[in-house]
């Protein structure tokens, strides 16, 4: 077995901009299942190579489930994971779970989202161009669109959709703002979803949530909290992720030497670009999802016993060299790209088409407008968000 060095603080530091730690490229060369030590509940493995990760997230014995309430599961938050929640789950209620919301998401139904999803991008952009330059991207682009459309296929009401991001902020923080404010705003986003499923009781709708209030009242195939909860994570998961990326992809073409003369000089790379920026961008901070071995297991060497906590680090596997060629470099043209961002196993990302769609529209819509779109301000003089779960600028000015 393995002998391993004492535990380290983690998550290892504040992010600086979108670069990965130093440590880890360390640890996934000479220590791949590591010790850390978390800022509540103590110690725990981090697991940074990419066969490894990919073996604990589609391994039953390594639970979500199993952190529910727990406050001696280590974590980066001081509340333990809630219930009911999908990423607190394991099979077979996250499966029932997943199939209630995966007709929404596939590929197919996604693609016909595209025409609504293009029009919304050249009004955000019609309205960004009107107010002139220089402009926020995040602001102007970046937050409205996955919003929008995310609020659309549930069925929230336009003049209701400014309410989540404020909410959304504070539910994705972990140190941002506090634990009673993060609570408060989850619980402001589950009291009004409680009056918009009253409203689909009273008047059917062919929305998203219509969809999961039939499942709850007519197949009892969810509980009420279920309900509520499953409507918080698709209106959050559902946009924050992909607002933080559509400006941070932005940020990494117009910094990378001559990448956003490349892709307008060839937009039928963005597809593949779009690929190698989502393996290459860090955007997660790391310690969000802990799992629990629920019986001792052998991975790479290392014995972890059962009841012990076990991370793993996607943007780590995402570069690992043993997989990837020149992992550290940014190749738009990266052709064998199979990066581990949106997940494997059981909690594979059930958004992830509509993620490729939106970053797909936005960069396309972005180079074909805007040519010679460039940093407003230097890239230094950037802000970027910290205390969160997930990287981004918290504002992007651009000019052109």
């Amino acid at each position: 077995m393995t002998t391993h060095t004492e535990a380290r603080p983690y998550p290892f530091g504040e992010p600086v901009r979108l670069d990965p730690p130093p440590l880890v490229a360390k640890l996934q060369r000479e220590e791949p299942i590591s010790r850390v030590l978390l800022p509540f509940g103590g110690e725990a493995w981090l697991v940074t190579r990419y066969a490894d990760v990919r073996a604990v997230l589609s391994d039953a014995r390594f639970s979500r489930a199993a952190t529910v309430g727990r406050l001696d599961v280590p974590r980066v938050r001081e509340t333990p994971a809630l219930p009911n929640i999908p990423t607190s789950m394991d099979p077979p209620e996250l499966t029932r779970l997943r199939k209630l919301t995966m007709t929404a998401f596939t590929s197919r139904r996604v693609q016909e989202l595209r025409p609504r999803a293009e029009r919304i991008v050249e009004e955000l952009l019609d309205a960004m161009e009107a107010a002139g330059s220089p402009a926020d991207l995040v602001d102007a682009l970046a937050l409205p669109l996955p919003v929008t459309v995310i609020c659309e296929m549930l069925g929230v009401p336009p003049q209701d959709q400014h309410r989540f991001r404020d909410f959304s902020d504070a539910i994705m923080s972990t140190t941002a703002v506090s634990d009673t404010d993060r609570l408060n705003a989850y619980a402001a986003v589950a009291g009004y979803l409680t009056e918009q499923i009253a409203v689909r009781r009273a008047e059917p709708a062919d929305d998203l949530l219509g969809a999961l209030v039939a499942a709850r009242d007519d197949e009892d195939r969810l509980s009420e909290d279920e309900l509520i909860t499953l409507g918080i994570t698709l209106l959050v998961a559902g946009h924050e992720t992909t607002a933080n990326q559509i400006a941070n992809f932005t940020y990494v073409l117009l910094t990378e030497s001559g990448e956003w003369d490349r892709l307008r000089a060839d937009p039928g790379l963005v597809p593949t670009a779009i690929e190698e920026l989502l393996r290459y961008v860090q955007v997660g901070n790391g310690g969000a999802f802990p799992r629990i071995a629920t019986e001792d297991i052998e991975l790479s060497g290392t014995l972890i016993r059962a009841g012990e906590s076990v991370f793993v680090d996607l943007q780590a596997a995402n570069r690992d060299e043993t997989v990837f060629e020149n992992p550290g470099s940014l190749d738009l043209s990266r052709h064998h790209n199979s990066h581990l961002t949106f997940g494997h196993g059981f909690h594979h990302c059930v958004g992830a088409h509509l993620a490729r769609l939106e970053l797909d529209v936005t960069l396309s819509a972005l180079l074909r407008r805007y040519p010679e779109l460039r940093l407003a301000i230097p890239a230094a003089e950037i802000e970027w968000k910290t205390g969160m779960l997930l990287r981004g600028p918290k504002a992007l000015p651009v000019a052109w």
